[in-house]
């Protein structure tokens, strides 16, 4: 196991820190290590502004400081980096849209912010990125048999899509997550930085303020505890690999942990192939965990939609002995629990209540 051998206390930034996974990754950091955390964050994506006021409540005393900032600043970062031992980037934009200038200085130009603010710290930081499997494309080269509920491989010793499927952009928000992954993998190499990309699919759990552009399951649920309708594509029948964010928090922990083992190298990090839910399997599990039926209507496949997508884990369990352990059951109730007690703040888009103003104490 390969672990820093500094007698003080870490000093982590995790930008994107006040998101889905961020908050997450934060709040496990915060609650097993001994670790000082930064939060950068713009606060740009609805709910993140409660997600930190929740992890304040949660910090000890003078270990998270929270810094509101946006990546695309690249004096910001410089300066936010400068004592960082670790770094774990999350912030991105997300997929929806046509706004492929936006994505293109949020994914690619800011991920190259953080990498140069790396290099120029002088301290050598491990770099943790969190990609999506969307760079494989559409896939549409993997034989599939259409089923009653689902799409399976016709090959049934398929285990899942590995790290050497070539990569296959199809949409600019695709290059620019690709983009993105290869500077951080030439940075690793040519400047002798620790970095690892972790791409995941679905990735689903408590403290997400989906909607229907983004966080479909999540938005599933919710749709379906508050008796609204909501759209599904195509038939339902495609298949996702859905990945708890707690179990992705552990394999960013793990990857960590065994660094000497997972630097420079690129992982596909899931549920694996048994594990594997098709959209209509879903939302049976849900109607059966939830005891709601769900309203659902169907609109046309979006362009670049794959009929089956599940990450074959073997490398990353390989290397560090990481697998996920919890099945969807458990991130529907999660997600369920966290809807109702966070109602307020859940509400339809035309319904959503405004938060309060606050100041923000930016970290010195």
């Amino acid at each position: 196991m390969f672990l820093r051998s500094e007698n003080r206390s870490p000093t982590i930034l995790i930008t994107g820190g006040a998101g889905f996974i961020g908050v997450n990754l934060s709040a496990h950091l915060l609650a097993t290590t001994d670790a000082r955390v930064t939060v950068f964050d713009n606060l740009s994506h609805p709910g993140s502004e409660h997600n930190l006021a929740w992890l304040e409540a949660q910090a000890g005393k003078g270990r998270l400081n929270f810094v509101r900032g946006d990546i695309r600043s690249a004096a910001r970062v410089i300066e936010e980096t400068k004592k960082a031992d670790e770094i774990y980037h999350l912030a991105a934009r997300c997929e929806g849209g046509q706004e492929s200038k936006t994505d293109f200085d949020v994914n690619v130009s800011g991920t190259l912010n953080v990498l140069e603010a790396a290099r120029c710290s002088g301290r050598s930081p491990m770099v943790v990125y969190v990609s999506t499997s969307k760079v494989y494309g559409e896939l549409r080269s993997l034989p599939l048999i259409r089923e009653t509920n689902r799409y399976s491989p016709a090959d049934p010793s398929f285990r899942g899509v590995s790290e050497r499927m070539p990569v296959d952009f199809y949409s600019p928000f695709h290059c620019s997550k690709g983009a993105a992954e290869r500077y951080v993998s030439d940075y690793g190499r040519f400047y002798n930085l620790p970095t690892v990309i972790l791409r995941a699919d679905t990735v689903v759990g408590p403290r997400q303020f989906a909607d229907a552009s983004h966080g479909w399951v999540a938005h599933c649920i919710y749709s379906t505890l508050a008796g609204r309708p909501f759209w599904i594509r195509e038939s339902g029948l495609q298949v996702r690999d859905l990945l708890h964010v707690s179990d992705l928090v552990e394999a960013i922990m793990a990857a960590r942990a065994y660094l000497g083992m997972t630097t420079g190298k690129v992982y596909n990090v899931g549920s694996g192939m048994a594990h594997s839910l098709s959209v209509f399997e879903l939302m049976m599990l849900v109607e059966q965990v939830c005891h709601r039926k769900p309203k659902i209507q169907y609109e046309a496949a979006k362009p670049g939609d794959r009929l089956l997508y599940v990450g074959d884990p073997t490398a990353f369990f390989a290397d560090t002995g990481w697998i996920a352990r919890r099945p969807a059951e458990q991130a529907i109730r999660d997600i369920s629990c966290f809807w109702h007690a966070n109602q307020a703040h859940m509400a339809h888009p035309a319904e959503r209540l405004a938060l309060p103003a606050r100041r923000w104490r930016h970290a010195a």
